[in-house]
């Protein structure tokens, strides 16, 4: 089956605007199959799922939403709904590519969609709010946001370039996907956390994998960065990772901006899949200018990574709570794991004589981490920093033995 160009939005407020995009698309050689997510109004033209579909899809109908005449839970509802159909059209081998447009509205119902797809499926979102935060709308996906400049409302001088350029990228996403062939050779791919104080150990241990012919996925440690790597594993790309950075787990507890949520670290071993493990650092948690710590940390130990980040010292009791959260995740998994610390430093900062060298506070971690961790997961303890080329040697030889044994089972 052919895959095709999938619009999704709006055919009673936007259907001149998606009608637009169709004939580009279709100028391009590419087939389109549109989905109506609009419940004031009849469509424009004919769509091929209906938005009374979308709205059963999402748990409700276009009668009812009608008759309750309340935007919010509209948008709710077809937003569910939108994500559902775009998954079934995935599945069915339709989907080559999708396409939304719209003001917050039309962009979060057309994002939910977008954000239900793997990886790797062209993604294409012309807003209004491209210019602002776009976290809401991307998420962890590989979803391309434009900035339409002008309200979505007719097509004129500048509307007409700006959707003939995305449908014109969406055709270009579409046609070399399918020109694409997956090479029977293809390496295997594993994942790595990093962060800038965890550098030269993440550096040597991928190059290590490389040289043993292994595809590197490196992931800065900020949130969204520990969210994409437990989507990938999710997703079945990534089949083993060296989680040298774990810092994300100090900010969902202390309340830092790099949290990435009460999730992190359960994917691989909910996967099953090889994973080495550290505590890269678990001595600070993030924050932005100075001007952006809340009060109630006043008096803590910060330092000034750059102008945007101010770091603050985790404590002796967070340290132990955060090696329990550290050892109790990984007790809950089922993947083959080595958990390896090194009692020098957890990062650049704590190291002797660093802004961040706390004795005490990485006893506690370690004290929490011993307390609560499984009997059957090996803890290796090292007597270097983490950056210390052995550590990073231990961490690459140790995964490596994890695949090759997971390989011969």
């Amino acid at each position: 089956m052919e895959k095709k160009a999938v619009l999704i939005g709006a055919l009673d407020t936007k259907g001149h605007e998606y009608q637009f995009v169709k004939d580009a698309l279709q100028a391009c050689g590419i087939d389109t199959f549109v989905v109506d997510t609009g419940v004031l109004g009849e469509p424009l033209f004919k769509p091929d799922v209906s938005a009374d579909e979308v709205a059963r899809a999402g748990g409700s109908s276009i009668e009812e939403l009608r008759r309750q005449n309340d935007r919010g839970t509209a948008v709710s509802v077809m937003t569910q709904g939108a994500a559902n159909i775009a998954v079934q059209l995935e599945k069915q081998g339709i989907l080559g590519g999708v396409f939304g447009m719209g003001g917050t509205a039309g962009t979060t119902v057309a994002a939910s969609a977008l954000q239900a797809l793997p990886i790797g499926v062209p993604k294409l979102l012309v807003s209004t709010v491209a210019s602002g935060n776009t976290r809401p709308y991307v998420g962890v996906k590989d979803i391309m946001m434009m900035y339409s400049i002008v309200d979505i409302a007719g097509i004129n001088r500048l509307s007409r370039r700006i959707l003939n350029n995305a449908a014109y990228a969406l055709a270009g996403m579409i046609q070399q996907a399918g020109l694409e062939q997956e090479s029977a050779d293809d390496k295997v791919t594993l994942g790595i956390t990093m962060f800038g104080v965890t550098t030269p150990c993440a550096t040597r241990v991928r190059e290590i994998l490389e040289k043993k012919g292994y595809d590197l996925l490196v992931f800065h440690a900020t949130g969204t960065g520990g969210l994409a790597m437990e989507e990938l594993i999710k997703a079945g790309y990534i089949k083993g990772v060296a989680d040298i950075t774990t810092t994300e787990l100090a900010d969902d507890l202390v309340g830092g901006i790099f949290s990435a949520g009460p999730n992190r670290l359960n994917a691989a071993g909910a996967a099953g899949i090889p994973q080495v493990v550290s505590v890269g650092a678990l001595d600070m948690v993030n924050f932005g200018p100075p001007e952006t710590v809340p009060a109630q940390f006043k008096g803590r130990t910060f330092y000034q990574h750059n102008p945007t980040t101010t770091l603050m010292r985790t404590t002796v009791s967070e340290n132990r709570e955060l090696g329990r959260m550290l050892a109790s995740k990984l007790n809950e998994g089922t993947a083959p794991t080595i958990l390896v610390f090194p009692k020098a430093g957890v990062s650049l900062l704590d190291m002797a004589g660093k802004p961040f060298e706390g004795k005490e506070e990485r006893l506690a971690l370690y004290e929490g981490i011993k307390q609560q961790l499984r009997s059957d997961i090996t803890m290796i303890d090292m007597e270097q920093d983490i950056n210390d080329s052995a550590v990073a040697d231990v961490i690459a030889e140790h995964l490596l033995k994890l695949l090759e044994h997971k390989k011969d089972g």
